[in-house]
């Protein structure tokens, strides 16, 4: 797997309700609710419920950093 790989499997989910979960270590984690609005060569943008917007990148999800929750 890799970055490409990421992003052509989150295209479809692009404006979709999605759950992040960022491991901050040590078992603790910050869990955000919202949608990806838009893809980058190497990151994607992630807007929250309340309009904050977080980007996140594609070497996140490849080493377990966050995970993803789509419904």
């Amino acid at each position: 797997m890799n970055a490409k790989f990421i992003k052509t499997k989150l295209e479809p989910y692009v404006g979709k309700f999605i759950k992040i979960q960022y491991s901050l270590g040590r078992n603790k984690y910050e869990k955000y609710s919202g949608k990806i609005t838009q893809l980058f060569p190497n990151v994607f943008l992630f807007e929250e419920e309340n309009g904050n917007v977080k980007c996140f990148s594609y070497s996140d999800i490849l080493t377990k950093t966050i995970r993803l929750g789509i419904n």
